[in-house]
């Protein structure tokens, strides 16, 4: 595997990295916040405020209800006791809305804080790559770029540092775990993955890769010579331990709430299927492309008088809260069929087991992005966890780091409209331009070969009048007042198609993997 730890023989330039990327966030303080800066103070005033665990998950004071795992309420619990000291005011259950400059401030800076955790996970990873021996340029240490691509990361610099949301601790942990497993940790990879998924439930999304290369790695001791396993070696006492380690996380989670029935309620709440197919906008996935050929289908059917317009349903394809809705001409989609769509979607190429940290990866991209692209009401935020391990990947293999060009830069230009006040756009311009031209730069001459195939980069080109349309010419336009929704559909939809062809080239080159061992 070329998953190798080497010795590192100098790290002075990673302090740097760190505190300058902390730096630019408290820059970000006074800057945009979505409504999610509202439902986590609200969360900390909830889980302060009410009995814990009942009250906590029980409540409908507001709209923001908690929805996430049990382990995220005991978090906000630990925080409202530090923002006690910062303003009381925002520990008030019925003050909604609440935004006091002490209460900006500290909940600016528990996000940055917090990211300390991102911060060891980025270096824990970094010495898990395989440096070149002799290279004093530290463009041509993967080390290096790799600290650059996580630490410095535009999505997760727009999506917690303006948008606000707690991200970088979490995948703080996703990173950690995933970096034990690289250094033959497995238990606590294990443990950490075990929190991570009773911290935020959207990490469900990769736990199949997990499942399936612990059982291979850690349950199974012996190999044959081709990669398959034995029986004989199966091992039930590291079955146990792992089974004691996930039960052991869970029944500290949720064991209140089963102790109390109150488990259906919770579970109602993490999985609330009762929401649209997509989110308020469309995440760039295959049912982008679904919606937007199921609406131009329905105005050709109008036009070409095949269809009656006062016929067709005029539910919306979208949902923020509570949405359901029907398509006009295709079939509808149905949350069972999205399932069906994404367990076919992550069954890997050969059939088989990952072998190696390499193929553990590769299957938790596949996870990761076969979720994204079928599952139901995915949101558009949830691409960085496919984008975050494939950097691990970008700076070992050539055709991993063309793929990371084409998912990252679509991926991250279809957050975009998160951030959409006139004052921050040129922060994210600033920022995308900035990630965007070292990607490019450092892993071309880490790899020292053309990345893109002529046809990819004439697509990615293509961002750029995309861009200008949607942030510039469409705002002063009179089409602002007519189809206020046409730049988050243009978005979407263009995304979608980088998207899908980048899951489309990590399967194959996932094949090609497997047939690389029968060709030798």
């Amino acid at each position: 595997t070329v998953m190798a730890a080497p010795v590192m023989d100098s790290w002075s330039w990673f302090p740097a990295l760190a505190l300058g990327v902390s730096f630019l966030k408290c820059l970000f303080i006074s800057a945009y916040h979505s409504t999610d800066f509202e439902v986590h103070r609200n969360w900390l005033a909830i889980t302060h405020s009410l009995p814990c665990p009942g009250g906590t998950m029980r409540s409908n004071t507001s709209e923001w209800t908690l929805d996430y795992p049990p382990l995220f309420a005991l978090f906000e619990f630990g925080l409202s006791h530090v923002a006690r000291h910062f303003d009381r005011n925002m520990l008030q259950v019925e003050n909604l809305n609440y935004a006091s400059p002490p209460t900006v401030l500290f909940q600016r800076l528990s996000v940055i804080f917090t990211d300390l955790v991102f911060i060891y996970a980025a270096k824990e990873c970094c010495r898990c790559v395989q440096e070149q021996k002799g290279s004093r340029d530290v463009l041509n240490r993967p080390s290096f770029v790799l600290a650059v691509l996580l630490l410095w990361n535009f999505g997760l610099l727009i999506v917690d540092h303006l948008h606000f949301q707690y991200n970088g601790f979490l995948f703080g942990i996703l990173l950690l775990s995933v970096s034990k497993h690289l250094q033959v940790r497995h238990l606590q990879g294990a443990l950490l993955f075990s929190i991570l998924l009773n911290l935020k439930h959207i990490y469900l999304y990769v736990a199949p890769a997990y499942g399936v290369y612990l059982l291979r790695s850690f349950c199974f001791s012996q190999d044959n010579k081709d990669g398959s396993i034995r029986w004989m070696s199966f091992s039930p006492l590291r079955l146990l331990a792992l089974g004691a380690i996930v039960v052991s996380v869970c029944a500290l989670s949720f064991g209140p709430f089963i102790a109390m029935g109150q488990l259906p309620q919770v579970l109602s709440r993490l999985f609330p299927f009762k929401r649209g197919l997509c989110h308020a906008y469309w995440a760039p996935n295959i049912w982008a492309l679904y919606n937007i050929l199921d609406k131009i289908l329905a105005m050709l059917g109008v036009r070409l008088k095949l269809l009656q317009e006062a016929e067709l349903p005029r539910a919306s394809m979208t949902g923020g809260l509570v949405q359901e809705f029907q398509h006009s001409v295709l079939p509808s989609i149905s949350p069972s069929i999205t399932l069906v769509c994404t367990l076919l979607s992550l069954r890997r190429p050969s059939g088989g087991v990952p072998r190696g940290a390499r193929g553990f990866l590769r299957c938790l991209l596949l996870c990761a992005l076969g979720s994204f692209m079928f599952g139901w009401h995915v949101h558009e935020k949830a691409i960085l966890l496919a984008i975050l391990p494939l950097s691990i990947l970008a700076v070992e293999s050539r055709e991993d780091a063309g793929i990371f060009l084409i998912l990252s830069t679509t991926g991250h230009y279809s957050l975009f409209p998160l951030i959409f006040t006139p004052a921050e756009l040129p922060i994210k311009v600033a920022l995308m331009l900035m990630f965007v031209i070292f990607s490019f730069i450092a892993l071309t001459k880490l790899h020292m070969a053309s990345l893109l195939h002529p046809l990819e980069s004439v697509y990615l080109l293509g961002l750029i009048p995309v861009a200008i349309a949607c942030e510039v010419i469409f705002p002063l336009s009179s089409w602002q007042q007519k189809l206020p929704f046409l730049p988050l559909l243009v978005t979407s939809v263009y995304c979608s198609m980088g998207v899908c062809y980048s899951f489309l080239r990590l399967y194959i080159s996932m094949l090609r993997d497997e047939e690389r061992p029968k060709q030798a």
